[in-house]
């Protein structure tokens, strides 16, 4: 008997520029690869697992009715013999994630005058002998060609024990020659190691082929036969910084599984993303919110047919990967059957193979100029990103009435700033709170020195002398509303409230030809980890005594007395005759009299000048905010909020959407309405409401910290450690281990951010 459904299949047709989801469950990590596959939606291409609990395809269908799905599942096939050469030369070249990895670490490397305007004085072939080694010794690796004279000389020590005696060095401190290529890194397309002395960093030659011509050096006879300066920084910072062996006695560190111990494979320079991951998932309350129970109450209600589509679905999906420990399980133990929570074997050197949040990135990314790209980017932007967009989706489907009644888990970082201003005339004081998810602190640097590889080595900073200078008083120069002049005015900020999690952000940057570029500065942490704010930390607003900061008294408009005269004679009202020059701006009694005869109904035009605080007076010449654009409008009112509420946020900020969506958030309870002018212009003072505790003394314990190492926090890469009762534990992508105690201490200095929980 034949299916009664089957006619059903004329109407479905082929995916064109739809998404196939058939590599893994759109709601869990279960793939093509598990025993039982995935199912894949015939009518709407969602990924379906058919795990006996959780029964992801069960719950698509039971939602959408499509009841057609093709299994999709992979086995893995016997090698096949291989010819030895190709082999050896496909495993020995560089990967493609290890191409990923260099591409993450490489800055944009531009010319400099000295490549530019470079003058050769050479212009005679270099005989083969003259390139063999090194022209004041023996060394053949690691050579630097002058490419002002054609001098051959050896570098510095480099990473990985390449030799060096500095002899390209000590060439361009006797002849002042600035600019020289690395001979092993040529390739035959023009790219190579060149390096400008006088720049003291690596530069790029438009011209590299016309000026090794000049020596006989012809570039497409060349071929790559070292690592590049790039390659050899990478394998540096992997093997050593970051690496997966003890510092003590050079053991491999011993890999962990369980729940909460799950890695996260890297997507292409999506390191940035896993580290602060693993770093909010470590955090009780965003464990609590992304529970199975909440999870299981928002598939059953969820308004997006496709999971795949919904931020707070991927979520979910992340949440269930990180923390059930399901996945957490050796790479050849990956789909064997177990129960959530088993105890696995953790002395065998074998890695897990981590998840993928393909997911999450695409639905959050989307639309997001950098977070679209598989671009390294940096963690701390992208924590205050994913904290806006949480926000905005749950805000969004508390409006449709699909929220759950739960804690906002992005609320624990929330706190708020007061800003103390007072001028050092007239002593007034004026007051504003802000509310912050981060608190950032620079990082001064002090150079010590350079190491034999010739990086620059800076002295250690106390990360309470970083915040003293947060928030310690600071003098600059202001326009005092009560003295109408510019003053000397003191400025100190503190905290109006405490997070519950304090996240700091150390920001370490130097302008370098206008470029910030990243220094690896080693900040010391108080004892023990735990950082205690007091009294004096804590901002209370105007206190008995203080005046505050006022506007003067406004100016009397000014108006022509010739003019005046004239309108008057005429018979006009003088509050009309005023009214009149004020709108053309005391243009004389003939463009007057035009306005007047053209604003005789108005219905105000024989009410008082009201003058507003600011001087200058009010009616026809006074200058309105702004009106929004409808497309700007519709799209706030995209994300949940009212049209009222977006126009009124897009003219108290010139219409600047990024500003109107922080001022949405700022102010939860103002409704759009525009109420009347106040009667007078006291400044806002400390009695705003911001989340977060007044309570001292507050002490928080480091509980996460991710650490970065590279030029740059949009290349290199970024790892998380993260506290697990007694232990540390690294989480480097997919890769997870038990933390030697020696590295932690290291890389706790040079952590780019730090995340505190309240105690």
């Amino acid at each position: 008997m034949s299916c009664i459904h089957l006619d059903q299949v004329r109407s479905i047709r082929p995916p064109t520029v739809q998404s196939v989801h058939r590599e893994e469950c759109t709601l869990c990590f279960d793939g093509q690869d598990s025993p039982t596959g995935v199912d894949v939606c015939l009518i709407c291409f969602n990924g379906g697992c058919l795990d006996s609990t959780r029964q992801h395809a069960k719950l698509h269908f039971d939602k959408t009715q499509h009841g057609f799905t093709l299994n999709v599942k992979r086995k893995l096939k016997p090698n096949a013999q291989r010819i030895k050469a190709l082999t050896d030369g496909t495993m020995t070249s560089l990967s493609s994630s290890r191409q990923s990895e260099v591409k993450a670490w490489e800055e944009e490397i531009v010319p400099c005058e000295h490549t530019l305007m470079l003058q050769q004085e050479s212009s005679e072939p270099i005989p083969a002998s003259g390139l063999a080694h090194c022209r004041s010794c023996d060394l053949k690796e690691n050579l630097w060609l002058c490419m002002t004279c054609g001098s051959l000389g050896c570098g510095r020590p480099l990473h990985g024990g390449l030799g060096g005696n500095g002899h390209g060095l000590a060439h361009f401190n006797e002849s002042k020659h600035p600019v020289s290529v690395k001979l092993g890194t040529i390739t035959p397309e023009g790219n190579a190691d060149i390096f400008c002395y006088l720049c003291d960093d690596s530069k790029q030659d438009p011209e590299l082929s016309t000026h090794l011509h000049t020596f006989g050096i012809l570039l497409h006879t060349l071929s790559k036969t070292e690592k590049s300066m790039t390659e050899l920084q990478l394998e540096h910072n992997l093997s050593y910084d970051f690496a997966l062996t003890s510092s003590s006695d050079g053991s491999a560190l011993q890999p962990l599984f369980g729940p909460g111990l799950t890695g996260l494979q890297n997507l292409g320079n999506s390191c940035y993303m896993a580290s602060v991951l693993q770093a909010i998932f470590a955090l009780r309350p965003w464990q609590e919110r992304y529970g199975a129970a909440y999870a299981k109450e928002h598939l059953g209600r969820c308004g997006k047919v496709l999971p795949a589509e919904c931020v707070e679905c991927q979520m979910y999906k992340v949440a269930d990967g990180l923390l059930s420990g399901r996945y957490s399980r050796p790479a050849s133990m990956k789909y064997q059957q177990h129960s959530d929570g088993e105890a696995v074997d953790s002395s065998t050197l074998e890695f897990q193979e981590g998840v993928r949040p393909v997911g999450l990135k695409t639905v959050i990314g989307k639309g997001h100029a950098e977070f679209a790209t598989m671009r390294q980017q940096d963690a701390e932007e992208f924590l205050t990103y994913l904290i806006n967009t949480l926000r905005r989706d749950g805000h969004k489907s508390r409006q449709q009435g699909e929220g759950v009644s739960v804690q906002d888990p992005t609320t624990i970082f929330s706190y708020g700033w007061e800003q103390r201003l007072q001028c050092t005339e007239c002593k007034g004081v004026r007051y504003m709170v802000e509310e912050a998810d981060v608190v950032s602190v620079s990082v001064p640097a002090t150079e010590k020195g350079k190491a034999e590889d010739g990086k620059m080595i800076y002295g250690d900073v106390e990360l309470w002398k970083c915040l003293d200078a947060l928030l310690g008083v600071e003098a600059l120069e202001y326009v005092c509303p009560s003295c109408r002049k510019t003053v000397h005015a003191l400025k100190q900020t503190k905290f109006a409230a405490f997070p519950d999690t304090l996240v700091i952000h150390a920001k370490k940057f130097q302008l370098v030809n206008w470029v910030p570029a990243k220094l690896d500065i080693p900040v010391i942490l108080p004892a023990n980890d735990i950082l205690e704010f007091n009294e004096k930390h804590l901002g209370k607003g105007l206190q008995p005594g203080e005046e505050e900061l006022r506007d003067a008294p406004p100016e009397a408009p000014q108006f022509d007395a010739e003019a005046m005269a004239m309108l008057e004679g005429m018979g006009f009202p003088t509050i009309r005759c005023q009214k009149a020059l004020l709108a053309t701006g005391n243009q004389g009694a003939e463009v007057a009299m035009e306005w007047l005869f053209e604003h005789m109904e108005d219905p105000d035009i024989d009410e008082p000048i009201r003058v507003p605080a600011g001087g200058g007076a009010g009616g026809a010449g006074a200058k309105q905010k702004p009106e929004p654009s409808a497309e700007m409008v519709s799209m706030l009112a995209d994300m949940g909020f009212t049209s009222a509420q977006a126009k009124k946020a897009l003219r108290e900020t010139d219409n600047d959407m990024e500003r109107a969506v922080e001022w949405l958030f700022s102010h939860p309870d103002d409704d759009g309405s525009e109420a009347p002018p106040p009667a007078s212009s006291t400044p806002a003072t400390a009695t705003a409401t911001v989340k977060g505790t007044k309570t001292v003394p507050a002490r928080y314990a480091l509980k996460a910290f991710i650490s970065h190492k590279g030029p740059s926090v949009h290349s290199g890469h970024y790892v998380a450690h993260i506290r697990k009762g007694e232990d540390w534990v690294l989480f480097n992508d997919e890769k997870v281990v038990k933390a030697d105690e020696e590295s932690v201490r290291t890389l706790k200095s040079l952590t780019y951010l730090y995340v505190f929980e309240k105690v």
